[in-house]
């Protein structure tokens, strides 16, 4: 009796510990076995439609993060500033869109670095400026997507360079997307546009060679980062450990090779 005993405890045991650990994993995405991915699907080469499919950098990451998962993927479409709100507010259980990991996002939100990329300058074909570096925008009209960095940065600069120097300040203007950014440059509403390098080679090519990017180096180089909503360890580690396994086979750097981006050690 006293074997069955121990041997009913044991297994009850072990049920409730097993339940357990499907409950921890059932809780660290919003719908269990489905990883819901938040990005702004308007932004090539990170990602955008082909017909109905999603492609580019991030969509193709989240598939290897997945598979290493065992977990299935959805891609929920929204604007660049309202992702990171997004998340909080339980719309997606990650955000992978091109995000540069910067202090103010981790107030509000965990990341994993997944790339290191920077800026191109973008002018109009035939531009009778050809900004080379962040310095060279003093007195030019630069079109930005809302939300991004590049905001401050340039408001920053100009203050502390431009003004400072007796040079003219840089005027930033922001547009939802930046594919409209590159419709207000050709329409000559803005001067320049600074994009990530990837987006922008992209933009040139989209174009047919109506803008070009004037920049020969990497302007404001940062890193790109998943974001997980702060105190969700469950799904930060699950997706550091997918990481750390697709880095291990290969298929990151294949990736990475395949974007021109610059990888992220351990």
């Amino acid at each position: 009796m006293e074997k069955v005993k121990k041997l009913l405890t044991t297994t009850l045991i072990a049920a409730a510990i097993g339940t357990s650990s499907v409950n921890a994993m059932a809780a660290s995405t919003l719908s269990e076995g489905k990883l819901s991915v938040g990005m702004e699907i308007t932004y090539p080469p990170f990602e955008s439609y082909e017909g109905d499919k999603v492609v580019g950098f991030d969509p193709e990451l989240t598939v290897l993060l997945t598979n290493k998962m065992g977990v299935s993927y959805e891609f929920s479409d929204n604007k660049f500033t309202g992702l990171i709100l997004g998340l909080g507010a339980n719309k997606f259980d990650a955000v992978i869109s091109g995000m540069y990991i910067i202090p103010d996002r981790l107030k509000k939100a965990d990341a994993i670095p997944y790339a290191k990329t920077g800026a191109s300058i973008m002018v109009p074909k035939g531009s009778d400026i050809q900004p080379k570096t962040g310095e060279d925008l003093c007195g030019v009209k630069v079109g930005l997507q809302q939300g991004t960095t590049w905001v401050k940065t340039l408001n920053d600069l100009s203050t502390s360079y431009c003004v400072e120097n007796g040079l003219k300040p840089i005027i930033v203007q922001e547009f939802p997307t930046a594919p409209e950014v590159t419709q207000a440059m050709m329409s000559k509403n803005v001067q320049a546009q600074l994009e990530i390098a990837g987006a922008a080679t992209m933009f040139v090519e989209r174009t047919k060679g109506r803008v070009q990017i004037s920049s020969d180096t990497l302007v404001f180089p940062q890193t790109l980062g998943i974001y997980i909503k702060k105190g969700n360890e469950a799904l930060k580690a699950e997706l550091e450990k997918a990481m750390a396994e697709i880095k291990a086979d290969g298929s990151y750097d294949q990736l990475i090779t395949k974007y021109e981006l610059t990888p992220v050690s351990e």
